[in-house]
């Protein structure tokens, strides 16, 4: 069987049997509450969100008794969420469908792009948990679980990569029932392909999924505005098997480009690391099951470039045997890791701790 048709048919048999996820909108078909639900999520964590889309439903049941409310009244309940666009597109929408299409939304996915503050993503929400159209929703939880399954390192905001990862995603999705598909695959990006702990492991995916098989899992997927980002969080891992070290070569398009790292894990919040906390970790994403030898955690050490600070760490650990997923890494001897160029925060660390002499 195709990896396109595997990765369906498994991520649907996760829904069934473990997706436990609750939400208000999900199951339903009332246009209305989906849109509202998307309008409120975007740039929204769902545990902030959640408390606005019910106060929402509470006061303005429907489309017409949001379009008759007061600006004022509307833009009071909406205090605090921010990103105000939102909600003044969220009033003229609601007094278009009212006034001009008889309080009736769109029924069609080309026909909901044209209603304010609607994108692709929103549409095809709409049109596959509403109507049971055949459109695929593309966010990031979409391009993560994409990128680590079928390894695509193409950048997901680039022009190339939208395209490439909205055809993949179209390719993919259960045309038979494509409002399970889609909140299938978001809520598998929520609770188990996560962006930086996922669980590996215990995924139902993992035997198709390629980063995973090449322990690739948390290089991707690839953004070119991360080189945007002022402060970035790195963790490494400094793995050791006798005398040897991983290394790995930084090939992608960002800072350091041909240097040499360690394994690293880069994360956009702040990670706390114990020796349950990494062997959890390196049980997850490399199906390491003997206790491991945690020789320190680092201080945090930073490097401040042009226009970014970066903040590091280092976990070293020594291995009793070398994971068959790590074992496409280069290891090398301290005499050779002495031969290649790091960037200057790793050179502090091997510096400081005396690594390699």
């Amino acid at each position: 069987m195709k990896q396109e048709k595997q990765f369906t048919k498994l991520l649907l048999q996760w829904n069934d049997e473990y997706n436990n996820r609750e939400m208000p909108w999900k199951g339903i078909k009332d246009p209305y509450r989906i849109w509202l639900s998307e309008v409120i999520m975007q740039q929204t964590r769902v545990e902030q969100g959640l408390p606005y889309y019910n106060k929402f439903i509470a006061t303005y049941s429907t489309v017409k008794d949001l379009a008759k409310a007061k600006d004022d009244d509307v833009f009071k309940l909406w205090e605090g969420l921010g990103y105000y666009s939102r909600c003044r597109n969220l009033l003229a929408t609601a007094r278009f469908i009212t006034n001009d299409l008889k309080g009736i939304f769109p029924s069609d996915y080309h026909s909901l792009l044209q209603l304010k503050g609607v994108g692709a993503y929103t549409a095809s929400a709409i049109a596959s948990f509403a109507y049971g159209l055949p459109y695929a929703v593309v966010d990031g939880n979409v391009y993560r679980i994409l990128s680590r399954v079928f390894d695509i390192e193409t950048p997901t905001d680039s022009k190339e990569g939208k395209l490439l990862f909205s055809s993949l995603a179209q390719q993919l999705i259960d045309e038979n029932n494509p409002g399970t598909y889609n909140q299938s695959i978001m809520d598998f990006g929520a609770l188990v392909c996560k962006p930086a702990l996922p669980v590996c492991h215990d995924c139902p995916l993992n035997n198709i999924c390629r980063a995973y098989k090449n322990a690739t899992v948390n290089l991707l997927p690839v953004k070119d505005k991360v080189l945007k980002r002022k402060h970035r969080l790195f963790y490494y891992f400094v793995f050791q098997h006798k005398n040897k070290f991983l290394v790995h070569q930084r090939t992608i398009k960002d800072i350091w480009q041909n240097l040499h790292e360690f394994y690293l894990l880069e994360s956009t919040s702040v990670l706390h690391w114990n020796t349950n906390s990494i062997q959890e970790w390196l049980y997850q994403q490399f199906d390491i099951k003997e206790p491991i030898n945690v020789e320190h955690i680092s201080e945090e050490i930073i490097q401040q470039l042009t226009h970014q600070k970066i903040s590091g760490r280092f976990i070293h650990i020594r291995l009793k045997t070398i994971p068959r997923m790590l074992k496409t890494y280069q290891w090398l001897s301290d005499k050779e890791v002495k031969k290649i160029a790091f960037p200057k925060l790793l050179n502090d660390y091997i510096n400081q701790k005396q690594l390699f002499d």
